[in-house]
């Protein structure tokens, strides 16, 4: 095992240092790339080695071969349109019902399916082994102790670790200003509900993550929903228009690596939004939960890291960095952070302390920097190969977002495409996406999908790409 992950991470490695080089146009569009023997020779490395680099640069779409010639680099290719901003809604609405995300939580079980619609990270990576042993160890050696009620605040080790992150997000938060929740999905349950009654209104950016939505659903919260471009996020625009005509109790956003769609708004577009925020005297609730995943270097500021009068409350959690398993998350809640502490001990009491011990060591050796670097790479360049399987296999005009960082690309088809009725005809070929519908409280984007590029790519995923493709294009094939 592994012997195979090191020469997994030669090849990928080296595929990294010719793709920039294509990509900065160190070798122009048709140019010849270096021979297998040449690579082979500069680098250090088997001729193996060299072929299966290549061979992931043609499924990124980035090179191409030629038949007794060698490894090209492909001409110039128009690229997708990304997708487009939803239209703006004239009043706030209850979300919709729930069963929809329920049947696709229980797909997500099923092992013989491929799953392409969950959220979820890749937990096999190497990179996590020494939280594996930590946990390991603290199950061992922890005791009796770790049987009784700890701080609801939560383990003093972590909150000293999460404050240090912290600096890296931009904003100072001291372990005492922090609370461990279960989850985001819990630190996101708590802010709601402090801010939040049944019958107000929540603003939220559209497309949102259908967990969120389901909180408002359950604390009886109108959801009010503002379209958001897939590059600059929220529209500014139509959230003043909300704020100046509908009494606003919150704004909901994901600023960095939003899901579904993938942006990281600009930090004028944050300022702008916090500046908004202030004007209307109202508290912002932001989900930072892909902030660590950002491709780019270095991590964009939280939104958070702009407030200046306590008015954001920061979620997040280790569930999209390290595994959702730990069910270990937190909060930053600013002035609001003896009416959180109090939802919290109304929503769960105090959060399991091993999880949070084992998180703690896994930080304070140094080991968290390392896996994000590696999961950042393996995330970018699945992105860029899953982007490049769309373009080719699915209908002309699909339309496909361009994620800054995290594990999911939002698509979009023709208008009147509706992804709910392909969701039945995949699953019999045991293949699960994630129906745009879901994504919206008003069950919107029905011909959208969101899929995944997390888990490292196997001949079947492209098969089950492929797959997608084809069947859309049956459906949309007016013979049929």
């Amino acid at each position: 095992m592994a012997r195979t992950t090191r020469s997994m991470s030669r090849y990928l490695n080296l595929a990294d240092t010719l793709g920039s080089r294509i990509e900065q146009g160190l070798y122009a569009a048709g140019s010849r790339l270096p021979s297998v023997r040449a690579l082979s020779t500069e680098h250090g490395v088997s001729l193996t080695t060299v072929q299966q680099a290549y061979r992931w640069l043609e499924m990124s779409g980035l090179a191409e071969a030629r038949p007794r010639s060698g490894w090209y680099v492909p001409m110039a290719r128009p690229k997708s349109g990304l997708p487009s901003m939803g239209k703006p809604t004239l009043r706030p609405i209850d979300v919709s019902d729930w069963g929809q995300v329920q049947d696709l939580l229980e797909l997500e079980r099923e092992g013989k399916t491929i799953q392409l619609g969950r959220g979820m990270p890749d937990v096999e990576s190497p990179s996590l082994r020494p939280l594996q042993a930590a946990l390991s160890r603290e199950g061992r050696h922890a005791g009796i102790a770790s049987l009784h009620y700890n701080d609801m605040q939560g383990v003093p080790a972590l909150r000293e670790q999460l404050s240090r992150l912290a600096v890296d997000a931009g904003y100072q938060a001291g372990p005492d200003a922090l609370i461990v929740t279960t989850g985001c999905q819990e630190a996101l349950s708590c802010a709601i509900r402090t801010l939040c009654g049944s019958g107000d209104i929540v603003a939220i950016a559209s497309p949102s993550y259908h967990g969120t939505m389901q909180i408002l659903k359950e604390t009886g919260v109108q959801a009010f929903e503002i379209p958001s471009d897939p590059v600059q996020g929220i529209s500014l625009e139509a959230l003043e228009l909300a704020l100046e005509r509908w009494p606003v109790k919150a704004i909901l956003v994901i600023p960095n690596a939003s899901n579904p769609l993938g942006y990281t708004m600009p930090d004028h577009r944050k300022l702008g939004l916090l500046r908004l925020a202030q004007r209307f005297d109202v508290p912002i609730i932001e989900d930072d939960i892909y902030g660590d995943l950002v491709y780019g270097w270095p991590r964009p500021h939280a939104l958070k890291a702009l407030d200046e009068d306590g008015r954001v409350l920061l979620c997040s959690s280790f569930s999209k960095t390290l595994a959702p398993g730990l069910r270990v998350g937190w909060i930053a809640p600013g002035r609001y952070f003896d009416q959180v502490l109090r939802m919290k001990y109304t929503s769960s009491g105090p959060t399991a302390p091993l999880p949070q011990i084992a998180v703690a060591e896994f930080l304070r050796k140094g080991h968290y920097p390392a896996h994000l670097r590696r999961m950042r790479r393996q995330y970018q360049r699945q992105r860029d190969v899953m982007t490049e399987w769309v373009r080719r296999h699915f209908p002309e005009g699909t339309r496909i977002s361009h994620p800054q960082g995290g594990f999911t690309l939002w698509i979009e088809l023709p208008e009147s495409f509706d992804t709910h009725a392909l969701d039945p005809m995949l699953r019999e070929h045991g293949i699960v996406i994630a129906h745009g519908n879901i994504f919206s409280a008003a069950g919107k984007y029905r011909n959208c999908m969101r899929l995944s590029h997390a888990s490292v790519f196997t001949p079947r995923t492209e098969w089950a790409v492929r797959k997608i493709g084809a069947v859309i294009g049956e459906m949309l094939d007016p013979r049929h």
